[in-house]
């Protein structure tokens, strides 16, 4: 009869539909307290009303600036809000049931990692989308939401994907810090997610997901039980439609077998710089159109250089057509298989070079270019003249450069195994690194080459006014 009786009634309706399902910001902050009355009533765990609080906080408060945004960025958020929701549905699952199997784990951890695999597809498509570092950002850390995988103290991993999106959220403050402060809060309000988060799990689960120590032991049947009662205790009424359906298939590999896959070690490479010679016309997608309709259009697969939640792996691996060509101002080269005579000449100062997922192969780049950037390759070289800009390292592995003429900088960045040979014209060349291993400069000597490497530990102390920051010494 009541305003509030209303509420009341129609909050209580919600959390027998969908166990609160918050597609609203403004409805939870509205209802709050009429919210937590019917969460204690209906016996909503308390993990799961802190996770809430979260989705309706900081989780609210991004979406609300990715709407200021709008775009690319936009719709990129409401991806992010979808994968929160599925997160909590599996916290509901565990506060109420009790812990299944490893295999059935990853069976029911399938929902999350598809929401976070589609967040990072949405990032690979849009490469040449103007708000591409603030969908790096998020693409990057997005497995953060991986930690109900992590044990025994998965709140160490969530800072370690929150450090990631610091690498594009940087570029996005340097781009707008002085011009557009709605990017700067952007970036603050994306970055508070994953602080809050860590400051949850702190609280909640300390050395890995809290499950129910009684009900039923959870399964995909329980999993959609809580989608339409809000609980795996009882059996849920009739649904308005049909139900979603799982894939309640048996995984080959148990869990951590296929989160260990992620982390496989790769055989060693050989010399990289030997054997150039020029690609044929017939052979380049640019001038051959036969070869880009010998297989389907081009997209970047997920990265899989970070843990998440992952499910079994069921579907093949897909095989791209190999891409050398120009492209706008843009020199594409991807998926590149055992190639090591791929050359790119007449290049022009405003043209960039982008080598995307080649293994085993050689580029060498004839002329003066603006920019080249290295991502996601393996056991790849790469020989150039000159370069007016940067040179960029990305989320790869055995990587061998060699600068025949001269280069201002070179940015590495989460890469394992990276040599590069500065010419006598480069040796005013900076180096910057981040999360990056097996670093090494080597530099021209009497006809030879010397070898030093990066440093990769650091010791720091209090001065009595500030931290100082030195190389830990490397012992050879």
């Amino acid at each position: 009869s009541t305003i509030g009786e209303f509420f009341r009634e129609t909050c209580q309706f919600l959390c027998y539909i969908s166990s609160i399902c918050y597609t609203c910001p403004m409805h939870y902050i509205l209802c709050e307290p009429i919210i937590m009355e019917c969460s204690s009533s209906t016996g909503i765990a308390p993990y799961v009303e802190a996770f809430d609080r979260l989705l309706n906080g900081s989780v609210a408060e991004f979406l609300r600036y990715s709407k200021i945004l709008e775009g690319d960025v936009k719709t990129h958020a409401e991806m992010v809000r979808a994968a929160f929701q599925a997160q909590r549905s599996f916290l509901v699952l565990a506060s109420q049931c009790q812990e299944p199997q490893e295999n059935e784990v990853a069976v029911l951890l399938k929902p999350i990692s598809e929401k976070i695999q589609e967040i990072q597809n949405f990032r690979e498509r849009n490469r040449g989308s103007k708000m591409f570092n603030h969908l790096s950002a998020v693409s990057e850390s997005i497995p953060a939401l991986g930690w109900i995988a992590v044990s025994p103290k998965p709140g160490p991993y969530v800072k370690e994907m929150n450090d990631a999106a610091t690498f594009y959220t940087n570029r996005v403050l340097k781009d707008y810090k002085n011009s557009d402060t709605r990017h700067v809060d952007w970036v603050k309000s994306y970055l508070n997610i994953w602080s809050e988060l860590q400051a949850y799990i702190k609280e909640h689960h300390t050395t890995g997901l809290t499950w129910s120590k009684t009900g039923p032991v959870a399964s995909s049947m329980s999993m959609r039980s809580v989608l339409t009662s809000g609980s795996c205790l009882s059996p849920p009424p009739p649904p308005p439609g049909p139900p979603p359906t799982f894939d309640t298939e048996t995984p080959k590999d148990e869990g951590t077998a296929a989160r260990s896959a992620l982390f496989a070690q790769l055989n060693q490479g050989e010399a990289i710089t030997k054997g150039l010679r020029h690609v044929s016309d017939d052979q380049k997608t640019h001038k051959n159109p036969s070869l880009r309709a010998q297989g389907p259009p081009v997209r970047s697969p997920t990265k899989s250089h970070t843990p998440s939640p992952t499910s079994p792996k069921n579907s093949p691996q897909q095989n791209h057509p190999p891409v050398l060509e120009l492209e706008g101002k843009k020199w594409r080269v991807e998926y590149q298989e055992d190639k090591n005579d791929l050359v790119i000449n007449n290049t022009e100062l405003k043209q960039v070079a982008y080598i995307f997922k080649c293994n085993k192969s050689t580029l060498q780049i004839k002329g003066k270019i603006n920019s080249i950037t290295i991502d996601n390759c393996k056991k790849f070289g790469l020989v150039f003249d000159n370069v007016v800009g940067i040179v960029e390292v990305i989320n790869s592995r055995d990587i061998q450069i060699q600068v025949m003429g001269k280069v201002p900088t070179i940015s590495i960045n989460k890469t394992e195994g990276c040599h590069i040979y500065l010419s006598e014209e480069s040796l005013d060349c900076e180096i910057v690194s981040a999360k990056s291993s097996e670093m090494n400069i080597l530099i021209p000597q009497d006809g030879d080459y010397k070898e030093f490497p990066v440093p990769e530990q650091f010791k720091t102390a209090w001065d009595g006014s500030k931290l100082v920051t030195e190389p830990a010494e490397i012992v050879g």
